[in-house]
């Protein structure tokens, strides 16, 4: 379907969305998350697609949530019209989620490359919570995601001051995979994502649900959650063929079965 705020590219075995309001620094309006979140879920049931890199271009990623539209809503306003619980299609996506930023990434749009499973990062990428500085808190994950990928005091630093942080502090900090020259981050996420595309689909699967369990579970459910995931994998014929091409010094041409 067509698309007013997104740009939706498919190559299969990926696809690459990207936010597209350049004139507003791609600024989160709730037009916008839901254009995405539906994009997901069509990409999700897409068997064509096994990974998607989601990015705002070459010059930003995105400035934040789109401040003219909520400055005079009030918290009766906000909570009825969900504006966060828009973001659930993104947190759902069960294919890998490459976020590719540069420039800025700020407020929601920081929320939203963390709620990615990896973020390529351009050496012009700002990423950071800005929120302290109009009066509100994050409000799409940041108070939750800061600490659990960065730990405490950064999350503290970062939430309380307002201030960004660089590309390379990102990476040091672990929230970044990678530190890239800016006029190749696309192309890097788009790299990894064949990388990964070219991986079992329902393992994929399975391991992105194992690793995200880890952080919302007891160590002995996630690992039991583990198990079993493992055990259920020796039922695909995806298990068959990567087995059997080890052994017989082949690649492996999995199908998602």
């Amino acid at each position: 379907m067509g698309y007013e705020h997104i740009l939706v590219e498919v190559e299969p075995p990926i696809a690459t969305v990207t936010l597209n309001r350049p004139k507003v620094l791609n600024a989160l309006s709730p037009e916008l998350i839901a254009e995405l979140g539906q994009s997901l879920r069509e990409l999700d049931a897409d068997d064509s697609v096994r990974a998607v890199v989601l990015t705002g271009g070459a010059k930003v990623f995105a400035a934040g949530a789109d401040i003219g539209d909520m400055a005079e809503r009030t918290a009766v306003e906000q909570l009825s019209r969900d504006q966060t619980g828009r973001w659930a299609p993104i947190v759902a996506f069960t294919k890998p989620l490459i976020a590719a930023v540069n420039g800025y990434a700020l407020g929601g749009g920081c929320e939203l490359a963390l709620m990615c499973d990896m973020i390529i990062a351009g050496d012009t990428a700002r990423l950071g919570q800005p929120e302290i500085n109009l009066g509100i808190i994050p409000g799409a994950g940041g108070t939750q995601r800061w600490p659990r990928t960065a730990g405490k005091y950064a999350a503290m630093e970062a939430v309380l001051t307002g201030t960004a942080i660089t590309a390379s502090r990102a990476r040091e900090l672990g929230i970044a995979n990678k530190v890239v020259p800016a006029e190749m981050t696309i192309e890097v996420g788009k790299r990894i994502a064949r990388q990964l595309a070219e991986k079992a689909p329902l393992a994929l699967r399975m391991a992105k649900e194992s690793v995200l369990r880890a952080f919302d579970s007891p160590l002995a459910e996630g690992l039991a959650a583990e198990r079993k995931s493992f055990y259920f994998l020796f039922s695909t014929e995806d298990q068959k063929e990567g087995m059997r091409a080890f052994l017989e010094k082949r690649k492996a041409v999995f199908k998602g079965r």
